[in-house]
């Protein structure tokens, strides 16, 4: 066997989300594949729908059911568990891919003896295979057989896992499964599939197609969600770690956590958590502290986050309580600013 296609499913059924996706693996322009549909406990008929593709496809269709909700990581890793193949590769179950997708994917991987093999995507609303709104996943320069620095560059712009192919021995090798009953999980681990390959190599195309609707991920924020983020920065730590290569990239690491663990993590909260509480940006702050104290001196922090962020993350490090009213102020004048140019620019068109 080839190729196993992984595919964790929660509640996709309505709107064609879920056809659409199936329909595009069914359809690949190669023939050595299986593709297994791990559905998390779904409260809609999304696992009659894989049940039914099974019935169409017997030869290449798997439809698995989790005994529990575990989130995408539990389905990765249900699926991970079953896979045959040489390869594997994970799909979003509300996105989809080009019909020669695995074809190009493959050719690359054979004619330069990748062992990870990458590409664009673009951000879609409707179903549709025209690539409009490309969007570069990795860099050419992180191409080729991998070097520190080449890795170094992986850890802080590694892309998507789900627009890449990977070794299925290499990930069982190291153990890379997913942690399950949070979101984010490719955080936790990204970096470890990744880095450990030996050799990746990447089309600058965008032969995904990621599917923007209000109950994506990135499009849902709570609390909870918030959490995860913080989980998943942790065990991204962990994981380096445990596979021997954080004092290695300890820089980039650290500026991997503070972005996602600490900096994304208390503007989401901030912008989007009603009502924020002082305690939680207490709560991240003192984390932040207790990871790497020193984060502020960081290279990659220095240059690629912007001096008003820092200053507000300074603030936050120093006083929460300042912070937060700061930053409610701010936001409220920015919120009163765009009104009054909503305001203007309606009051204009009545004239």
């Amino acid at each position: 066997m080839k190729l196993s296609i992984i595919v964790p499913v929660y509640n996709m059924a309505d709107h064609g989300k879920l056809e659409f996706c199936l329909n595009s693996l069914v359809n690949q322009t190669i023939s050595d594949y299986e593709i297994i549909a791990v559905d998390d406990c779904s409260t809609d008929n999304s696992f009659d729908i894989l049940k039914n593709y099974e019935a169409r496809y017997p030869h290449k269709f798997i439809a698995l059911k989790n005994s529990e909700n575990l989130h995408q990581g539990g389905g990765k890793n249900t699926g991970l568990r079953a896979a045959k193949g040489e390869w594997i590769s994970f799909i979003d179950a509300d996105d989809w891919v080009v019909p020669d997708y695995y074809e190009r994917m493959f050719a690359l991987a054979h004619s330069t003896g990748a062992d990870v093999v990458g590409c664009d995507y673009c951000l879609v609303s409707s179903h549709t295979f025209e690539a409009t709104d490309r969007i570069p996943n990795n860099k050419l320069s992180q191409t080729g057989i991998l070097d520190d620095e080449k890795r170094k560059s992986l850890i802080l712009d590694g892309g998507s896992l789900c627009t890449k192919i990977f070794k299925r021995q290499r990930i069982l090798d190291s153990n890379l499964f997913f942690p399950e009953h949070i979101f984010y999980e490719d955080n936790a681990v990204g970096n470890s599939y990744m880095i450990l390959a030996n050799h990746f190599e990447y089309i600058p195309e965008p032969l995904y197609f990621y599917y923007q609707h209000q109950s994506s991920t990135v499009h849902t924020f709570s609390v909870d969600r918030c959490e995860d983020r913080r989980t998943a920065g942790k065990l991204m730590i962990d994981e380096a770690r445990r596979l021997n290569y954080y004092e290695k990239y300890k820089s980039e690491l650290e500026y991997a956590f503070t972005l996602l663990h600490y900096q994304n993590t208390l503007f989401t909260y901030m912008a989007q958590v009603k009502p924020a509480k002082i305690s939680y940006v207490r709560t991240l702050s003192l984390e932040i502290k207790d990871y790497f104290p020193d984060f502020e001196s960081n290279t990659y922090y220095m240059e690629r986050t912007n001096p008003e962020e820092r200053k507000l993350l300074h603030m936050a490090l120093k006083s929460p309580l300042a912070f937060y009213i700061y930053y409610r102020l701010l936001w409220g004048y920015r919120n009163f600013r765009g009104y009054l140019k909503n305001y203007d620019r309606n009051t204009s068109r009545c004239k």
